[in-house]
């Protein structure tokens, strides 16, 4: 059975149905703890960073990946696989006019296996509720301020489909080859809360 102490209502429920389905003879607890522990093994925010950094030098990867995102991803040996369901991944890309930032109002459906583990603010109630309504106040708490012109865009993740942001390119980087831009992309950036 899963280690994680979360005391929400979905942990809770997913420990319910762990058990019920242990009980029954239809999960092995130590399968499950095999399968979770490959998958979290490979999750962690420089696979994003990576996607970030090929996006802003190739600009054919950039095109496709805006496109479907789950079709590109395969081009650097990532994937948005690895759980019961498949999860479809849309990349979204700040301008200069629009600034995106992502969200999950029901729970905290996010691209771990691009991202890492969700950080603790991702889940509280406090950012699922207020991003949506006030954008600019929430994301002037994490230290970005963008000019009253920039439209933000806010993106609810669900089940089914999970959003990552595409940041702008920091200006002079023209000559920072992959590696070193990956350096310089941070989680809250692929989340939208940060600028790059």
């Amino acid at each position: 059975m899963s280690d994680d102490h979360d005391d929400s209502p979905i942990a809770a429920r997913v420990r319910e149905l762990e058990a019920l389905l242990e009980s029954k003879g239809l999960l092995d607890p130590r399968e499950l703890d095999q399968v979770l522990e490959a998958f979290t093994a490979n999750a962690k925010p420089a696979n994003g960073f990576r996607v970030v950094a090929r996006a802003w030098t190739d600009p054919g990867f950039r095109t496709r990946l805006l496109a479907d995102a789950n079709d590109a991803l395969p081009e650097i040996g990532l994937s948005m696989g690895g759980g019961l369901q498949p999860q479809v991944l849309h990349v979204v890309e700040n301008t200069a006019d629009v600034h995106n930032v992502v969200v999950c109002t029901l729970c905290s459906c996010y691209p771990l296996a691009l991202l890492g583990p969700s950080p603790t603010w991702y889940k509280s109630p406090s950012y699922r509720s207020k991003v949506v309504s006030h954008p600019r106040e929430v994301l002037a708490q994490f230290g970005l301020t963008l000019p009253e012109s920039t439209r933000i865009e806010v993106w609810d993740a669900n089940a089914e489909s999970r959003y990552m942001v595409l940041p702008r390119r920091p200006e002079g980087t023209g000559g920072l080859d992959e590696d070193a831009l990956a350096g310089l992309v941070t989680r809250n950036g692929l989340i939208g809360t940060a600028a790059v």
